[in-house]
């Protein structure tokens, strides 16, 4: 297993020794020479919450990065090269995100990042990657806007979006559930980006929305917005609610007997949000990219590496957040070695198009990296709460998918504009 955290002093002189002692830099818009580049280990900067509201997904996202590092590493690395790793916490906080991948970058000596939940955060790490050309993957946020308006040539987005959800379950709920809708958004670029897809599929399949009742990010006391929609008496709440959060609205939901009427559609449903919660917490319908449950090839194994690698995690099953992590993790290592390199544009052109199988990603469609906008295209599965099941594990019943094709953001190519190759800074890592 890797190191959990590699202070700066021992990557200065791990640096220092592969380069036989020359001067170490961090990536700049030059190249790096090295006089012995296979000694020298490929360092990844580890951008993922520790505290804050998305501490809990944070560390998902993390095991799912450090068990393909360690998988790599026991393979004989990337190239000839170990895999290192350094993580900073985020806290949930974009100026916390920006001084962390400045710091990762510059003195870290790091030459790629990755991780984020909180979108903001991720927007203000990604700014910090373009300006000195560093690779970038946004593992688990999914603000529509990460591939959209604050696409970055170095940015790699990992998670489906906000529009990908609400593709793949508005048009039924409006058909099943009626057309009078109330948006509960939590008001951060997540939640307005999010509730905006929403609002455009309303319009177009016909919906009403009554109202729409923004949630500060931290609140834990719903009672005024749950008695607000009792008032309104909506077919369906459409909640882009996250984190802790979440679980808050979800345990006073459940109190108030409002789980059933009406009906809750979670635009999307992060596994450490819900996870050990009562089963009458997870009423409703919800989007996610991935269950451990699923009858696919792989997953019983995916599953039994991840319980032996964390014996003692609390969490015993993997959940949707750290499939992105370890995917995320694994695709990077993987286009390093396509590229025989590990020069920055080299690996960005190795991920840009890269199709993934459906079998290797243990989904029911194949999946790729769109060259436009740098958002991994993916299946969306739909679910609910598994009730009367006798495994505590297994919360969710799948209730359907949809393609990749029929849940695609259309939008987002238009709002984003990849830097060129040419104005991004190029190094070796």
């Amino acid at each position: 297993m890797s190191k959990t955290r590699i202070t700066r002093r021992r990557l200065l002189v791990s640096a220092a020794g592969a380069a036989g002692g020359a001067a170490f830099y961090g990536p700049w818009t030059h190249t790096r020479v090295y006089a012995q580049p296979s000694m020298k280990p490929i360092r990844i900067g580890i951008t993922s919450d520790a505290s804050g509201q998305y501490a809990n997904s944070g560390a998902s996202d993390r095991r799912g990065m450090l068990m393909a590092i360690a998988e790599a590493n026991a393979r004989g690395g990337v190239l000839g090269r170990k895999i290192e790793y350094v993580h900073l916490d985020t806290e949930t906080t974009p100026a916390t995100g920006s001084r962390v991948a400045e710091r990762l970058i510059t003195r870290e000596n790091c030459g790629f990042l990755i991780g984020a939940i909180h979108s903001g955060v991720a927007n203000a790490i990604s700014q910090v990657a373009q300006k000195y050309g560093v690779i970038y993957l946004n593992t688990n946020s999914s603000a529509p806007s990460e591939a959209g308006a604050n696409c970055h040539r170095v940015k790699f987005v990992w998670d489906a979006n906000g529009t990908n959800f609400a593709k793949a379950s508005v048009k039924a709920a409006i058909e099943k559930y009626g057309k009078k809708w109330v948006l509960l958004t939590n008001d951060y670029v997540w939640g307005h980006t999010t509730s905006a897809a929403t609002k455009a599929l309303l319009k177009q399949y016909g919906g009403d929305m009554l109202e729409e009742i923004l949630v500060p990010q931290g609140t834990r006391d719903f009672s005024s917005q749950l008695l607000k929609i009792q008032q309104l008496n909506p077919g369906v709440v459409a909640a882009a609610i996250g984190g802790d959060d979440q679980k808050a609205m979800r345990q006073q939901i459940a109190q108030l007997g409002m789980g059933n009427k009406p009906i809750w559609l979670n635009n999307q449903q992060d596994w450490p949000d819900v996870y050990g919660l009562p089963l009458d917490n997870l009423f409703g319908m919800f989007g996610t990219t991935w269950y451990y449950k699923l009858d696919l090839p792989g997953v019983a194994d995916f599953v039994k590496r991840y319980q032996t690698m964390y014996p003692d995690t609390g969490m015993r099953v993997p959940g949707n957040v750290f499939y992105n992590g370890y995917f995320a993790t694994r695709e990077l290592l993987h286009s390093i070695e396509r590229a025989g390199s590990t020069n920055n544009i080299k690996v960005i052109k190795a991920l840009e198009g890269h199709k993934m199988p459906a079998r290797d990603r243990m989904q029911h469609h194949d999946a790729w990296i769109d060259p436009v906008t740098h958002q991994v295209q993916q299946t969306i599965y739909q679910a609910t709460a598994n009730v009367g099941t006798q495994d505590k594990d297994d919360m969710f019943k799948i209730l359907a998918s949809t393609s990749p094709q029929d849940a695609m953001d259309t939008g987002a190519s238009g709002a984003c504009k990849l830097e060129s190759y040419e104005a991004t800074p190029t190094f070796d890592a």
